[in-house]
């Protein structure tokens, strides 16, 4: 006991010093980041929300942010009390994931309206290509998506639809598309309609193309998927495994975990395992994620 309680007393002050070093080298980029990983993504967020046709408050959206930021991070010093310094610690650290967590919400909702427009062009391309083929505009075509298909689809072309009746040139409409749906199909659709203006050339077939393009790109994709999801759900149960062996452990004896929440060596260790698993985790995702 007495070997630990020295052991205290000399990991604390070295702490200390290193804290104080790194505080005064780094100060300036440490309050920029911190800006940064709490109201500095405020102005993402809006613009996500913007993008997806959703009317926004930014005092609302800054209050959502603090509120779940603030929020979690006392709910973590609460769980740890009275354990001051683990509580500030920890409370600390939940509150800067915290406030992340509107963003990552915010953006998974932008990825499936993405992605869920992307599956759309293949009825949208035919659509549109039928058109072609009866003597309608790409307008008019266009107009025929809307009628025919739901959203996100309908509110990208109704609103490329209403910039143009409003004076905006269609090329320059169809750029501000591609840059709310910034996909690779998107762009091949916004591409090919541009140059075929200026240049002259068969419509119809280009945009047969296009969705035949996406219907096998969503093959391949799928194929990927299946083949990806043993090493996906590997990587889940390994990440989650020291978490829960933890919890296994503290539920059968507290004092044999206790050390690792009350001492600087246990605290030491575990942030260099949460380090570690972050470490794991991001390569695993990296090896089974693949671009088609």
């Amino acid at each position: 006991m007495g070997y630990l309680i020295a052991q205290d007393w000399f990991f604390i002050p070295v702490f200390a010093i290193l804290v104080f070093i790194l505080t005064y080298l780094w100060s300036d980029r440490a309050i920029a980041w911190l800006y940064y990983r709490s109201l500095g993504q405020r102005a993402e967020v809006v613009k996500l929300l913007e993008a997806m046709f959703i009317e926004v408050n930014e005092a609302r959206v800054t209050a959502i942010m603090l509120l779940v930021s603030f929020g979690l991070g006392f709910i973590f010093f609460l769980l740890c009390w009275p354990n001051l310094f683990v509580g500030l610690l920890l409370g600390f650290t939940v509150s800067m994931v915290g406030a992340s967590i509107p963003k990552i919400v915010v953006n998974i909702l932008w990825e499936k309206r993405c992605g869920k427009f992307v599956d759309q062009m293949v009825d949208g391309m035919t659509i549109m290509a039928n058109g072609i083929k009866a003597g309608l505009t790409a307008t008019q075509s266009m107009e025929r998506v809307v009628e025919n298909l739901n959203n996100p689809i309908k509110q990208e072309f109704t609103a490329v639809l209403s910039e143009v009746r409003l004076g905006t040139p269609l090329e320059s409409a169809l750029v501000r598309l591609g840059e709310r749906i910034p996909r690779q199909d998107v762009q091949m659709f916004v591409t090919a309609i541009n140059i075929l203006k200026e240049t002259g050339g068969n419509l119809a077939e280009t945009f047969d193309t296009i969705a035949f393009t996406i219907r096998e790109r969503q093959k391949v994709e799928k194929k990927i998927e299946a083949l990806t999801t043993q090493g996906i759900t590997q990587g889940i149960i390994i990440t989650l495994v020291p978490f829960v062996l933890m919890i296994v452990l503290f539920l059968i004896d507290p004092g044999f975990v206790k050390p690792l929440f009350t001492t600087p060596l246990g605290l030491f260790l575990l942030f260099i395992m949460l380090v570690l698993q972050i470490v794991g985790g991001l390569a695993i995702r990296k090896i089974v994620k693949i671009q088609v």
